[in-house]
Parts: structure tokens; sequence; C-alpha cells
């Protein structure tokens, strides 16, 4: 693994990369340097066919905090406008395949954005999720309110947002931010068993599905069943397709090759 300022990037399981977000003392604000050091990795896990799933936290302490808040102050409109974050943040979004976010402790602002980015959440029954960014005369700037209102809906996407308040993990979980709740010495855990479950699926079938699912926000009805029956015929040549179908007439455990 290249060496990193920012994150701790290692193996979790057969085919599972972790990446954890690693400024303590920061409470792992998010930097621009912390953002390429991810989107870097991302790039790297997706060509890589050895990698089919990946895990990200912050540790069993905090997820991440929100911005780097001295670095943004030190921005001028200049600034903004050429800030080489936002590519980041598209880098990491155009992740093909799956992230499953483990979230201990805060993830506010930034933090609840890069959590929301990964496509399954697992967080600690204590965990708090917000976009105070309206305290500071801002708002949400790497996708907070498009992505929480999808997830949780109108009226408390708003609240979150316009009066900058924290919601707490079981309003998370009811609200559909967060799919699944455990204790905090089990979320990274649990993340990694989940992320494994899924890297034993045929990539090819897991991908696409990704990619569909994830249309479902951008496109009507009409248009999301057409892509999803055209990814439906696509997987119809792979041979992990007929692997999974002879394993399971066969009664036996299928060995995908992603091919």
């Amino acid at each position: 693994m290249a060496d990193f300022e920012d994150i701790v990037v290692e193996h979790a399981a057969d085919h599972v990369l972790q990446i954890t977000l690693n400024r303590p003392k920061a409470r792992n604000a998010l930097r621009t340097n912390l953002l390429r050091e991810i989107a870097e990795t991302l790039d790297a896990a997706a060509s890589d066919d050895a990698l089919r799933a990946v895990v990200l936290t912050g540790g069993e302490k905090v997820f991440a905090a929100g911005a780097d808040i001295g670095e943004l102050a030190a921005l001028d409109l200049k600034g903004v406008v050429e800030d080489a974050r936002p590519g980041y943040w598209q880098r990491i979004a155009e992740f093909p395949k799956p992230i499953i976010a483990a979230v201990n402790g805060y993830a506010l602002g930034g933090g609840c954005e890069l959590a929301m980015h990964a496509d399954i959440i697992i967080a600690a029954d204590d965990a708090q999720f917000g976009q105070p960014e309206i305290n500071l005369g801002i708002l949400p700037g790497a996708g907070g309110t498009q992505r929480l209102i999808r997830a949780v809906g109108k009226p408390l996407a708003m609240k979150m947002v316009l009066a900058g308040e924290w919601i707490d993990a079981r309003t998370a979980l009811t609200s559909g931010l967060v799919a699944e709740l455990t204790p905090r010495e089990a979320t990274i855990e649990r993340a990694q068993a989940l992320a494994a479950t899924i890297a034993a699926k045929p990539p090819m079938a897991v991908r696409q599905a990704k990619d569909v699912l994830l249309k479902a926000f951008d496109t009507g009805l009409g248009a999301g069943l057409r892509l999803e029956r055209q990814a439906f015929t696509i997987l119809a040549a792979t041979e992990d397709r007929q692997e999974g179908l002879s394993a399971f007439m066969e009664k036996r455990k299928p060995e995908f090759k992603g091919r």
C-alpha cells in the first residue's frame, strides 16, 4: 500500500479494502489532502479486479466532525471557485463498487456528506448525524442538500439543514439514512462482514445493480425500468450468470470469477 498522511488503507477481508480516516486530533476533519487521498485510493481500487468492496470508517470514536474549518476560512471567493475539493468529491461519488460506511460518534457537515457517498451506512447506536453548516453562514456544499433530502425526506432534511440540528442514530435509522445499527464496538466489524458478503457475490452483477439503483434517483420509472432491463440483458452474457444458475441447480456454492 502507498504511504498516506490522513488515511490508513488496509485489506479487511478477501476482496475488501478498508479506508480509515486518520486525523484523530482534528476529529477527522476533512481537509483537502484527506479527500485527495480517498479519491486516489478509490481510483486505484476501481481498476483492481481483486477488490470488490470498500469499508470506509473514521475509527471507533468519531467518523468525521466536518470540514477543516481553518482551511475553509482561508478561502476567499476566488479560492472557492478554484477549490480542488469538488473534483475529489466527484471521484468518490463515481466509484463503481460498493462502499459501506461504518459510522461511530459524530458524522457532521462534510462527515455526514462523506457517509452519504457510501452505498450503505452501518452506524453505532450512539452515533449522531448533522448538517450544521448554516451556523457558519454557509450551507452543505458536498451534496448534503441533495443526498440528505433523498434519504430522509423533505421535512427532516429541512430541519437538519435550516436549523442545523443533529439527529441521533435511531432517527437516522427510521428516516432511511442508515441501514442498520450496532453497538459501538461492533460497527466496523459488522461493516466488514457485510462488505465481505457483497464481495462474495458476482462482481459484474453487483456493479450493474449499484449503477441502476443510483440512477433511480435521476430518472423516471419508465426510464429506470429500461435501464434495469438493459443491465439484466448485459449480465446474460457473463460466465458468472451461468455459474450462479448452475450452482443453484446443482445445490453447490458458486465460484464467481468476475467474468
